[in-house]
């Protein structure tokens, strides 16, 4: 990057307009200018620099200048989705701001050469990468609301991190980044002292640090957890907690200029050297998914009750549990274990057999499953209704959504069941007393994913998975691989195989062949990208 601008805070819209600058420069305008191969770096004196980035943790005040390759542009732009996506696997791999998530985080960091610590040699060109590769994915995630949502979680986290390891000089950064905070005096501080260490439980007769002075609609984080003092309209923060308002704030702004970027977004969508690299980066960030059409028929009936002893993940365990032993589940629980075996293999008729049977040893009427319950199996796999064709919630939407009421046997049970009831099911898969007590620790602090995670580690005697645990589905597959020494599910043989629907390209042929038409877009090498996608 040529240059650095440094000038006084915009607000949102005058950071939206500096964009849009930036993406004409990226679309062919004089700002950001494309060169076809590799450039040659201009230097800046060490002044330069420090004016530039006087902090290793940027606000992304002001969007970059200068001239950029289509080549770096590209690989700025992957090594950013590698960043925010590493981030996403900490977060449900460990609990935020641990020793291990730190260290692992700042080994990411420093492995993709991107800022994470001041008073290191040539601290410039990370902070440059830093910077130029979160604007250009501003360009990749701006294109709807859930792409926007969480490209702004996993940036929050970042920050986050950032801040935590950033030396004493914190208060120089809130300067620096115009950031709208008043420190107040000795004087006003000793005067306030008791109040604002009343207000705050956490202190512990710790003595009192720096305090700042906060409009209160700004620190209603804060409020909620009891952790500041109010007084006339104002929050005192201390240093400790300040993060919280700073990270409201970057959402604020981040949210409004990636929502103005996207009115703008067509102008560089016409770029067709642009177009075809945006749109498989936004699609990189989606995470896998755990479609059916890549293993219908994969799984017989007669597996089912093996495999639940082995890869069942709990939540679909208990499920299957409960139905054996009722020979019948409610609505909820019958469209998350219902999916998720369709998502491992069976196929339409394989369900409609399974259920049938199951709800006939019951002592249901086979006319009444038929009239009551069909309907439902075929709409599941997209035959009626709109057709669509269902996939099974993640982790996260299964402990956000639809909750388990009595008769319910759906959910997460990590977090829909309570401490001593998820006790007796964890001690039910033979897991010692100390993993109990980790897992129920974890569950204390709402770390549900981390939680589970940790529950799959024990279950396989792994000390690494390798992977961060975010669908039931995943823990199958994940599981099977475990099991079968990295080999595939293997079907029965003795089990005949119903007709179905072609099954669809792999997901490394999809990628290839959509990176092939992007190469001759672009006319360069993707096969980072490629490997990204898988």
């Amino acid at each position: 990057m040529g240059s650095c601008t440094n000038s006084s805070a915009p607000s949102g819209e005058n950071a939206y307009r500096g964009l849009c600058v930036f993406m004409s420069g990226v679309a062919g305008g004089n700002k950001m200018q494309f060169l076809g191969g590799n450039r040659r770096k201009l230097r800046l004196a060490d002044d330069q620099r420090n004016a530039c980035y006087p902090h290793s943790l940027l606000f992304y005040l002001q969007p970059p200048s200068g001239n950029i390759s289509l080549i770096e542009f590209e690989n700025l732009a992957i090594d950013r989705v590698k960043l925010l996506k590493a981030i996403k696997n900490l977060g449900v791999s460990y609990v935020k701001g641990t020793e291990q998530y730190q260290s692992k985080l700042e080994a990411e960091l420093r492995k993709l050469k991107f800022s994470y610590r001041e008073n290191l040699e040539d601290e410039y060109e990370p902070q440059r990468r830093d910077h130029v590769s979160h604007f250009i994915l501003h360009l990749a995630y701006c294109q709807s609301e859930e792409l926007r949502r969480r490209f702004i979680q996993q940036e929050m986290n970042l920050l986050l991190f950032q801040f935590s390891i950033l030396p004493k000089d914190k208060i120089h950064f809130l300067k620096d980044s115009h950031l709208q905070f008043e420190a107040i005096s000795v004087e006003e501080k000793t005067l306030r002292e008791q109040d604002i260490m009343a207000s705050s439980h956490s202190l512990g007769g710790v003595q009192l640090e720096s305090v700042y002075k906060s409009p209160f609609a700004d620190a209603l984080d804060l409020f909620r957890g009891r952790k500041v003092y109010l007084e006339n309209g104002f929050a005192y923060v201390q240093l400790k907690d300040i993060v919280a308002i700073i990270l409201n704030e970057f959402r604020t702004k981040l949210s409004k200029v990636l929502a103005l970027t996207a009115r703008s977004l067509p102008a560089v969508q016409s770029d067709e050297r642009l177009q075809p690299l945006l749109n498989h980066l936004s699609h990189s960030y989606t995470g896998q998914d755990y479609s059916t059409q890549a293993n219908v028929g994969k799984v017989s009936l007669n597996q089912i009750d093996s495999l639940s002893t082995k890869s069942f993940p709990p939540c679909i365990d208990q499920l299957h549990k409960a139905l054996r032993e009722n020979h019948h589940l409610r609505h909820g629980g019958r469209m998350q274990y219902g999916l998720f075996l369709k998502d491992i293999g069976l196929t339409l008729e394989q369900a409609w057999q399974f259920w049938k049977q199951t709800f006939i040893r019951g002592k249901m009427d086979p006319d009444k499953f038929d009239k009551g319950y069909s309907y439902n199996i075929r709409h599941s796999f997209g035959k009626e209704g709109k057709r669509t064709d269902y996939t099974l919630f993640s982790c996260l939407k299964i402990i956000l959504t639809n909750p388990p009421s009595q008769g319910d046997y759906h959910g997460c049970p990590f977090w829909h069941s309570d401490p001593e009831m998820l006790r007796q099911k964890l001690q039910a898969y033979k897991i010692p007393p100390s993993g109990i007590n980790q897992i129920l620790d974890l569950v204390k602090g709402t770390h549900y994913q981390v939680a589970s995670q940790k529950f799959f580690k024990m279950t396989h005697n792994v000390d690494d998975c390798g992977f961060s645990l975010s669908h039931p589905n995943q823990f199958f597959f994940e599981s099977q691989r475990i099991l079968s020494g990295g080999k595939d599910i293997k079907k029965e043989s003795i089990q005949p195989e119903t007709p179905q629907c072609k099954p669809s390209v792999q997901r490394s042929k999809d990628a290839s062949s959509a990176l092939a038409s992007l190469n001759s877009s672009l006319e360069m090498d993707l096969e980072g990208l490629e490997e990204l996608l898988q």
